[in-house]
């Protein structure tokens, strides 16, 4: 798995050093801890990370932690999202799930899979981000990107996400599970794209079961 970490990172830096992913953009500030991490993941879902990152940010200027964006109106929420897809749906989740923090786990957010999957709106990509984002608790994270270049390098033979997350689990030695979702998908947002991959720059491509097979047809 090193091998593939590491060609991934140098093919990027060769063509173009990536912009960080709005995650690991909100783990490094560190403003507002664990619960921006939540509130960033689930308003990323459809949405590009630059537009993921600032929105996130505009939230936390108005709204400092859980219980001042539990205590949100809806409208106003809405109006420093609204860039965003799915704007009113994801304003009331996020005020719905401020809420439970609040009340139930007093303002912190849990570091537990199960806890984190019972909050409304939180499926296992959303609450394992939290883990490796928030906690650096090893887990794989996996939205389109993870899943798409882990069938085209052949890693896994799977039809969802859910099921790419279990393969890679038993595939993938847990020292190397926190740097997974975050290189991945920045090679898949540069390099691995989901149409026209730039495989003719790939430093990986000889070991890739997609690229072998289209360059010899």
């Amino acid at each position: 798995m090193k091998k593939i970490l590491d060609g991934m990172r140098k093919t990027m830096n060769a063509v173009k050093p990536p912009r960080i992913t709005a995650l690991r953009d909100l783990h490094d500030a560190e403003d507002h801890g664990p619960f921006s991490i939540l509130i960033g993941t689930i308003l990323s879902a459809r949405t590009k990370d630059e537009s993921t990152t600032r929105i996130v940010k505009d939230l936390f200027k108005v709204y400092k932690n859980a219980r001042q964006l539990s205590k949100a109106k809806l409208r106003d929420v809405e109006k420093i999202i609204k860039s965003i897809g799915f704007y009113h749906v994801k304003a009331e989740r996020i005020i719905e799930v401020a809420k439970i923090i609040d009340s139930k786990y007093k303002g912190k957010v849990p570091d537990d899979l199960e806890k984190l999957i019972a909050l409304p709106g939180v499926g296992r990509k959303t609450a394992n981000c939290v883990l490796v984002y928030a906690y650096e608790i090893p887990a794989i994270p996996v939205d389109i990107h993870v899943h798409r270049i882990s069938n085209r390098l052949g890693l896994v033979k799977t039809k969802t996400p859910e099921e790419t997350e279990f393969a890679l689990m038993e595939k993938i030695p847990k020292k190397y599970w926190l740097d997974v979702n975050d290189t991945f998908v920045m090679y898949g947002q540069n390099i691995c794209k989901p149409i026209s991959p730039m495989c003719e720059v790939c430093k990986i491509r000889n070991g890739c079961k997609y690229y072998k097979t289209n360059s010899a047809s």
